[in-house]
């Protein structure tokens, strides 16, 4: 009897190699019907099964692998994916879809290859040429695990999580040229507990959004840049948006991007006060970054805003501590809130931060900006902070 357990075990663990269903490695011919129906055969499996991507180059249309499934499922990428030049053999906005899926794993140490450069060039004298697919979709996921792949070249965002629980993405590269605007890292909305750590951003946009209904976000070791740093929002545009809440970014370095640590709120006349409160951002190294802490709500990008409009956004609890490097611009710290809802219990401990190039003694002081802002500094604050400095910390 106990002889018949290793293969009763074994008899649970199945391997769907793509190319046994007919995928050719050749980067040009489409591979849709090869991946759906060897994710079909893992889905359905009675037990772990994984979707294996040999070495090669594997070209793909929008494809959407759909569960549940019958037990966890992972997709195992060891070649190169790419994305098709045309735009129009894309559907719905993404490339890669996964939906419905709980114990999902996406691993393999390949690489996923928008060829998001190509198809701008495509599109530059073309209107009506769809441009911002996104590499990969993450819709309704339990207890994902994303892990050691190389996204490249991205037409859109790179990953996008919606409506998922439990997800951690680590050991990461993602990269974007720096003029392919709206490439974000990750972007986050509607989610519950989600682990960005051990990732590398280098991207045109957002290095990490965090968007309507985001909750319980744990990053760390994230290196950004260039890019628009590790944002939360922009929040408060539309009525039905959801609370941020719990956000803490710890051990993260910023090199030349546009801002290092922001949360920017729109204007905008909504039914009901949103509420983004409770986040932590702690060991930061900025390194020549333009704006490195930036609370703005009166975010407008295209400059198209009614300034009569107040946000209604309620931004509270946030602490800043050890957060130190240098600035592109004069301004460190610059805080521009609400005139309906000022920020309350902000907090800065321990800030230095510098003028990039002009470091030593008597390098010119940068300055900060305070509208509307409710809280206390202390520790070490250079420049001299604009909140009330005390002895210790606000409890929060």
């Amino acid at each position: 009897m106990l002889c018949l357990l290793p293969f009763i075990a074994d008899a649970h663990i199945k391997l769907f190699n793509v190319a046994e269903y007919g995928a050719i490695a050749d980067g040009k011919e489409d591979n849709s019907v090869a991946f759906l129906k060897a994710w079909s055969d893992a889905c359905k499996w009675n037990g772990s099964a994984t979707v294996l991507i040999p070495k090669g180059t594997y070209m793909l249309k929008s494809v959407i692998f759909k569960g549940p499934c019958n037990d966890s499922i992972t997709f195992q990428i060891k070649g190169v994916l790419k994305a098709p030049i045309d735009p129009s053999l894309l559907t719905d906005q993404k490339w890669i879809n996964f939906r419905y899926i709980d114990q999902l794993n996406v691993n393999g140490g390949g690489t996923l290859d928008g060829q998001g450069s190509a198809t701008r060039r495509k599109c530059k004298n073309n209107a009506n040429c769809e441009i911002l697919f996104t590499t990969m979709d993450f819709d309704f996921i339990t207890n994902g695990h994303v892990q050691n792949l190389h996204s490249i070249d991205s037409k859109g965002g790179h990953f996008i999580v919606f409506g998922c629980e439990n997800m951690t993405f680590t050991d990461l590269t993602l990269k974007s040229p720096e003029h392919n605007r709206n490439t974000d890292g990750i972007k986050i909305a509607q989610t519950n507990g989600i682990n960005i750590t051990s990732v590398k951003i280098g991207t045109g946009d957002d290095c990490v959004a965090m968007i309507s209904g985001t909750k319980n976000a744990w990053i760390s070791n994230v290196v950004c840049g260039p890019g628009h740093g590790i944002s939360v929002g922009s929040l408060g545009k539309n009525d039905g948006e959801t609370d941020v809440e719990d956000i803490v970014v710890k051990n993260c370095t910023f090199v030349g991007t546009s801002n290092g640590l922001r949360i920017k709120t729109w204007a905008a006349p909504l039914k009901k006060t949103l509420n983004a409160s409770n986040f932590v951002y702690e060991d930061i190294v900025m390194n020549s970054v333009q704006n490195p802490i930036v609370i703005d709500q009166q975010y407008c990008p295209l400059h198209q805003c009614d300034l009569k409009e107040i946000s209604h956004v309620q931004i509270s609890n946030v602490t800043y501590r050890n957060i130190r490097g240098s600035s592109e611009t004069d301004i460190a710290v610059n805080f521009n809130c609400s005139k309906d809802k000022p920020c309350q219990k902000i907090t800065l401990d321990n800030i230095n931060l510098w003028r990039y190039g002009v470091r030593g003694k008597g390098r010119p002081l940068l300055r900060n900006n305070c509208f509307k802002v409710e809280g206390a500094s202390y520790g070490k604050q250079t420049p001299p902070s604009c909140i009330a400095h005390r002895a210790t910390p606000l409890s929060t």
